[in-house]
Formats: structure tokens, sequence, C-alpha cells
């Protein structure tokens, strides 16, 4: 797929961003590894957590994408027993019993595994643009929300302020880093690495807009299908973001992906706080004034 920098009606570059179908997923990690290699990420992750089978553990300054593992002893999306699960089939190779066969129909289906391709979400009301003091952080014609190293000062206001825990310190440098959305790529009609070599198409790149009526297209079709837990996150202009650039296709609640489940821009009151700091301001200095009078 190609983006063309003059695809909106304006003439301006259409707003783009990433939509991530996790029912599709199947945990590969091509992602993580396509984005470390178009944009030498350093290595990262290779210590054994004795957890999951999940290595890099969740999102850093040397992980920009992260595939998590979710373990749960359910039938796959709380779907009605049968659904999308054909019969086992007998094919005559030797065996001692078919798959399943000691376990009977009930119990082949309590175990699933919630696999999911997490990323900075470039939200619409991104906190760490409003917190940056070097303009390090910026917004680019497309939307997306990009880290300039070469200006970051590593002072880390914008670590905090992302909601969803994204923006990491690089331990080596202390400057902050995150996903760009291949900014270089799509700049020049590229899709993002990670959407690239995505062999499910779980991962998926384009106009927001479209891929947000595709994204309600793909959750009424789970769900009459008998998946009745597939649900969007971050797809709603009027959630505490005001939308996210990259939203998701999720089969639980957002807390068993580790994602906040009402996440809100953490500079939001800013506007607030710094008028009752103005009038407490104003207030002592009349006050002041008023001392100092009063003594001549």
């Amino acid at each position: 797929m190609s983006v063309s920098p003059e695809s909106s009606g304006n003439g301006q570059p259409a707003r783009v961003g990433f939509f991530t179908d996790t029912s599709v997923c199947i945990g590969c990690k091509a992602c993580e590894v396509a984005c470390k290699e178009w944009n030498t990420v350093p290595e990262d992750g290779l210590d054994f957590t004795s957890m999951s089978f999940d290595n890099s553990g969740g999102l850093s300054a040397d992980t920009w994408r992260h595939v998590a593992f979710i373990e749960q002893r359910e039938p796959l999306g709380h779907q009605d027993p049968g659904v999308g699960r054909p019969g086992t089939v007998d094919l005559g190779m030797p065996s001692f019993e078919l798959p399943g066969a000691g376990t009977g129909a009930d119990g082949r289906g309590e175990f699933r595994w919630l696999m999911s391709s997490d990323v900075c979400k470039h939200c619409t009301s991104a906190a760490c643009l409003d917190v940056c003091p070097t303009g390090a952080l910026f917004r680019t014609e497309f939307d997306t929300v990009v880290v300039q190293e070469d200006i970051c000062n590593g002072c880390g206001y914008c670590v905090p302020a992302c909601p969803y825990g994204v923006i990491d310190l690089r331990e080596d440098d202390g400057r902050a880093w995150k996903c760009t959305l291949c900014y270089d790529r799509i700049g020049d009609g590229l899709e993002p690495a990670c959407a690239k070599a995505c062999p499910t198409d779980s991962i998926q790149f384009g106009d927001l807009d479209e891929l947000r009526e595709r994204a309600e297209r793909r959750v009424t079709a789970l769900q009459e299908a008998g998946v009745s837990s597939a649900r969007l996150y971050g797809e709603d202009p009027g959630d505490g973001v005001d939308g996210a650039g990259a939203f998701f296709l999720l089969l639980d609640e957002p807390e068993a992906y580790g994602l906040p489940p009402d996440p809100v821009v953490t500079t939001r009151d800013l506007p607030s706080m710094w008028r009752h700091a103005g009038v407490a301001a104003a207030a002592l200095l009349v006050g002041s004034v008023a001392t100092f009078a009063g003594r001549r």
C-alpha cells in the first residue's frame, strides 16, 4: 500500500495511522524485527523473563513495537462453541489418538492466546507535545507525533506525560525515543516497516477515517460470528485524548492487554491551573502593594 501526501481533499496530506486487528495476530514478532531493522533501533529483549513467551516485555526506547502474549483459560473471543473451529479430521496418520480426543469438545476451547502488537498511539491531543520544552517533539503534516533526537535534551518531561506509558529514555544517551510511524517512509509514499512485514495484515496502515470504517465493519462481522467480546479501543474522537492515530480491535477488556481503560491527556487541566496560579499571583501582588502602602 502507498499513501500519497496529496491524498486529502484540500490538497493537504490526509491523516494516517494504524489499525491493529488483534484477532488475526499470530505473535510472529515480524513487526518488532522490521521496526528495529528499518529504524536501526538497538538490540534488546534477549533476556529470558521466565514469565511468558514474550521476550521484549513492553514498549521502551529500544522497543517501538511490542507484541504481547497473554494466556487465558477462556474460549477464543468468548465465542459460541464451535464457531471458527472445524472438527478434527482423521488423515490416517499413525498416532495414539486424535488431537483433543481425550478432552472432549467442551474442553478443547478453554484456552486462548491474546496477541497484540502495541505501539505509540500518536494521540490527537498529545500531552508529550505540550510539555516538551525544546520542541523536540513535533506534529508532522500527517498528524503523527515524532521525536527529533538531535533536539531532545533528555529532560524526561514527556515520559510521565504520556497516558499510555509509551515514551522512554534510552539508558546510554538519556534521550527520549518512540515510534515515528516511519515518517521517512510515509513521506515517500511507503507503508511503515511494521505494516509491510505483517504476514496476516493484523497491522493495517492508511487514511485514518478509512481505517475506522474498516474497523467498524470488522467488529460487526466478528460479533455476528459469535465473538461477542470484540471491541474497538482508541478509535473514538471523543475520548480522553480526542482519538488515537493508532487504534486496536481487542478481544477482551483493555486492562487485559495492559492498556488504560479511559486514557486522558495529562495536560488537560494545565490551562485552568495557570489561570488559578495567575489569580493567586495577582492577589499576592495586590496584598504586597497594599501592605507597603499602608506602612508608608
